[in-house]
């Protein structure tokens, strides 16, 4: 009988693509997906450090790991327990140090090892492995081909930053910035649509600033990259996350003029309306110079809508600073938002600088900033209804007979719809709207 895996993935779409790519080592080496962390012989978690107590949530899911493989022990059933990603990174031996029972721990550089790591511990010639690497080796060499598991598809195109936002890890997670060959990156988008692709989203942590080299060794930008991508028979959407505003050039901003399959929707995220903030979070942008790209991308497509992130009550931030991020949100009028109170990260410059704001302070600002972000993608959604789409399916509803899918605008919309539209582009009415979410009748 088949082993089995569970991977539960935190954090962002990188996370997600590199948990799908893990699955695939797993399934090539003979695996099984398990439905339930208590069905599966190899249980991983695949970390993001991004986010608040990230390393505390690890912990808390790994001890709750022990008591199922405690379980299982007692039934003679064996199970692996492995941690990858950034709290890896960040962490490094305290991950064991902490849960000695992990066998292994591999950062977000180095999962390409798993395969290798999984024999030897089946073999007992190794067990509480801790790989933390920055190898000269890219891991995209090492994988195997990559294959559609929907209708859409992440695809990494650039890994690591040089920006070193003072709030920011991923420079010391992820490292500095690399970005894969072009021929590779047309090569896997090709097999994802042979395999049933129909929209790809490429993923780099700064995606931007790709600077990829051609078969002839010459450098290219995301831009070139794109117009390549748009090229590619059978794929019918195309996007690019995350971006940073600094990188934004005219070639980029005249991609959403000219390619059509680019959807009318991007994420770019300010974090603070604040110039004086902005500097203090080393951010290589002002206030000033995203409204003017904002406003370079809307006239080369007027359809276009925003998302973004913010970080409220980063150090020293003012009421008036606050304010500042608050205007910059009614002059944009983002469709949807991320934003999150400002937390420590250990080894970042912020976390030791001065004025530190209070967390009641810090939950107040948030409260009004996500009151304002809210309403703005109410109001979106509300617009909405009556409307026609083009909804890629994704996944089946709570309900029988219920498909979800997404608009060109990453909204969420509910329809009854047969089994066979799963992955498949369908022309949806929109019918009602909710904050979060889109009803839709089939067409």
């Amino acid at each position: 009988m088949s082993e089995k895996y569970f991977i539960k993935t935190y954090g962002c779409q990188m996370n997600v693509y590199d948990s799908h790519r893990m699955a695939m080592m797993l399934e090539d080496m003979g695996y099984q997906k398990a439905e339930a962390q208590a069905d599966a012989d190899l249980v991983l978690f695949n970390t993001c450090h991004i986010r608040e107590k990230a390393a505390e949530k690890l912990f808390s899911d790994l001890g709750r790991a022990l008591i199922i493989k405690n379980e299982r022990e007692e039934k003679g059933l064996k199970t692996i327990i492995g941690v990858a990603g950034c709290v890896v990174q960040a962490e490094d031996e305290q991950i064991l140090k902490r849960a000695p029972y992990v066998d292994f721990a591999l950062g977000p550089l180095t999962y390409h090892r798993l395969p290798e790591i999984l024999k030897q511990i089946k073999n007992k010639k190794n067990t509480g492995v801790v790989d933390t690497d920055f190898p000269a080796e890219s891991k995209f060499d090492f994988l195997p081909e990559n294959k559609a598991e929907g209708g859409c598809s992440f695809l990494a195109i650039q890994e690591g930053c040089n920006n070193f936002c003072t709030y920011c890890v991923v420079p010391y997670t992820r490292g500095v910035e690399y970005s894969r060959p072009v021929e590779d990156v047309i090569d896997e988008a090709k097999r994802l649509i042979e395999t049933g692709t129909l929209e790809i989203n490429l993923l780099g942590q700064n995606v931007n600033s790709y600077h990829g080299e051609d078969k002839n060794g010459k450098e290219r930008n995301l831009a070139y990259l794109l117009n390549k991508m748009a090229e590619l028979d059978g794929l019918k959407r195309l996007r690019y996350t995350t971006s940073y505003p600094a990188d934004v050039d005219d070639d980029l901003i005249k991609c959403h003029h000219d390619i059509q399959i680019l959807m009318p929707y991007l994420h770019l995220p300010v974090q603070s309306g604040s110039n004086r903030i902005l500097k203090a979070m080393n951010r290589r942008h002002t206030r000033e110079t995203y409204i003017e790209v904002v406003q370079k991308l809307k006239q080369a497509n007027r359809m276009l809508e925003m998302s973004s992130d913010f970080i409220v009550g980063f150090p020293g931030e003012t009421d008036e600073d606050f304010e500042q991020t608050l205007d910059l949100v009614d002059q944009i009028k983002y469709i949807q938002a991320f934003s999150f109170k400002y937390s420590k990260r250990p080894g970042t410059p912020a976390a030791v600088m001065e004025n530190q704001v209070s967390e009641k302070i810090k939950k107040e600002r948030l409260d009004v900033l996500q009151t304002k972000l809210f309403a703005l993608q109410d109001e979106f959604n509300q617009k909405c209804v009556g409307k026609t789409f083009d909804v890629l399916f994704e996944q089946k509803g709570r309900h029988k007979g219920q498909l979800i899918g997404r608009t060109p605008y990453m909204q969420n919309v509910h329809a009854a719809a047969k089994d066979e539209m799963m992955g498949k582009i369908c022309k949806l009415k929109i019918t009602d709207a909710t904050t979060n979410s889109l009803t839709g009748k089939v067409i």
